[in-house]
């Protein structure tokens, strides 16, 4: 293929979602950008080219190493596809672990000061 492939199917193909379905709602929904320009599904997409894919609470860069078409296996997506993404964007996620409030069972209800440190800590990323 010479001009590239359409970015649903590359990120599709390349596992970034599940379905091409979701990768084509994601383009459609503005969370899909190439090269810091948001993409409609049909953009065509060819080696070098830099993506950012918004999932909350993250935004992840890839850069295409290779067109493809066809969904590979996942040890075989490091041929096509680079993980760029920051550490910094990697420790929102790490962050978010670390701030996830448990209760105990049978623990009942916050009160209301300990709900509002709860939105306190969820509102601070």
């Amino acid at each position: 293929m010479t001009g590239g492939v359409r970015i649903d199917k590359y990120l599709w193909a390349v596992r970034v979602y599940k379905t091409r379905t979701q990768a084509t709602d994601a383009c459609r929904k503005g969370r899909v950008s190439v090269d810091k320009m948001p993409a409609k599904p049909s953009r065509m997409v060819s080696a070098g080219d830099v993506i950012q894919v918004k999932k909350l609470p993250l935004v992840h860069s890839y850069r295409v190493l290779a067109p493809i078409e066809k969904r590979v296996g996942a040890k075989l997506v490091e041929e096509y596809m680079e993980d760029i993404t920051p550490p910094e964007e990697l420790h929102k996620l790490k962050m978010q672990d670390d701030f996830f409030v448990r209760r105990d069972r049978g623990a009942g209800r916050p009160t209301k000061k300990e709900r509002r440190k709860m939105d306190d800590l969820r509102n601070d990323f």
